[in-house]
């Protein structure tokens, strides 16, 4: 199962970086290729400075070995060998009114002391992060994402859709980072999954990322903005930046089992603020988002 992941997310990573560069159409990738000292290593692919994209990543890992005591509780288990894949991307465009977007798939399997498998689970989901609202973007990405999970249980999409919320949530600004998309974690066989069928759903899913996401910046990427549309992007950049560093469990995991700290934090825009105690116009199109970001929105009937 590894090994098929690992070939999956190969290729993914050159889908998306192609369809990715033909939408900039200036800008190309800077590729790195990294080992981790204690076992496995990735390939980090970083696009700069382009005409519609300001920054981004799109990487791949495959990393094992001992997990650290601080991972075996944050997991709840008591061994210490193991294995994790999965493929990590953000984007962000330099225009405010094309949102940043953010997925991740992923794999893990944990080791007994014989090397036999005693867990292993699909993990990922995907969700945009706009700067100005445009409610048929919403619709889109969220119809995307409804389509691929319904080829497989019409359940999932509503629960993953409801953790993505739920986990996507900046508590302490009591607002959700974007307009969510899916979440899902430990996805594990059971009498109605198996294996093999989460990994055909985690495929699915991530096959869909440039048909959810390629359409709106195509859309939005010559749209005239402000100076003051950009003030404001980066003041939400700022709320980005926040829950990445406080409450995201890749960044953590990554942090805390000495993963290349530049694949880490690729997810970071290159020009934020914050603004003391900043708060929107009263009607504006800037209080629009806001408002959505305090009460998630369903956009799928």
């Amino acid at each position: 199962m590894k090994n098929e992941f690992y070939n999956y997310i190969l290729n993914l990573q050159d889908q998306i970086t192609a369809g990715l560069e033909a939408v900039d159409g200036q800008a190309r990738f800077r590729e790195d290729i990294w080992e981790r000292p204690e076992g496995g290593g990735g390939r980090t692919r970083v696009i700069e400075n382009g005409a519609v994209f300001e920054k981004g990543g799109v990487n791949i890992s495959a990393v094992y070995g001992k997990l650290s005591e601080t991972m075996q509780r944050v997991f709840a288990v008591s061994e210490d060998q193991f294995f994790a894949c999965g493929l990590s991307l953000v984007i962000h465009p330099k225009s405010p009114m094309v949102p940043t977007v953010h997925a991740n798939w992923r794999y893990f399997e944990l080791y007994d002391k014989n090397g036999n498998i005693i867990k292993q689970w699909f993990g990922g989901g995907q969700d945009l992060t706009p700067y100005y609202l445009f409610e048929e973007d919403a619709i889109h990405y969220h119809h995307t994402c409804k389509t691929a999970c319904d080829k497989h249980n019409p359940a999932f999409y509503p629960i993953y859709k409801k953790q993505c919320d739920t986990y996507f949530w900046n508590a302490h600004r009591k607002e959700a980072r974007g307009i969510g998309g899916l979440f899902f974690d430990y996805c594990q066989a059971t009498d109605q999954m198996s294996m093999q069928q989460w990994f055909n759903f985690v495929c699915e899913v991530g096959n869909s990322f440039l048909d959810a996401y390629l359409p709106i910046v195509g859309k939005r990427k010559a749209i005239p903005y402000t100076p003051a549309n950009r003030t404001w992007q980066e003041i939400r950049r700022g709320r980005y930046v926040e829950f990445n560093l406080v409450y995201d469990k890749g960044t953590l995991f990554g942090l805390n089992t000495n993963g290349r700290i530049e694949s880490i934090l690729m997810s970071l825009p290159p020009h934020v603020q914050w603004v003391y105690d900043h708060h929107p116009e009263a009607g504006s199109e800037e209080e629009k988002l806001v408002k959505v970001l305090e009460t998630p929105r369903d956009w799928v009937e």
